[in-house]
């Protein structure tokens, strides 16, 4: 192989690589139900709850304004789920 194929097939690897990365989140609050235990009762996150979580963070501003989302994103549980999963709940 030339350089100049080396480069290209390089490249093209690269590209491939970082558009799985670059990925839109889906907005979806049903990917938030492994916290609907914690986020109702004081009980503590499981580890797919905070990974949901923190796919879910782009999104938590939407839920929020949304009248029938907001009391479960807002509600002092689900505050202390985002601490206890390191997620900021954003001002919107």
């Amino acid at each position: 192989m030339t350089n100049t194929a080396v480069c290209a097939a390089t490249l093209v690897l690269l590209v491939l690589a970082t558009s799985h990365v670059s990925m839109a989140v889906t907005c979806n609050p049903t990917q938030l139900a492994p916290c609907a235990s914690a986020f109702s009762s004081s009980s503590p996150p499981s580890k797919l709850c905070c990974s949901k979580l923190k796919q879910q963070k782009p999104c938590l501003c939407k839920y929020i304004k949304n009248p029938s989302l907001r009391s479960y994103v807002t509600s002092p549980n689900a505050k202390k789920v985002a601490r206890t999963c390191r997620v900021a709940v954003p001002k919107c």
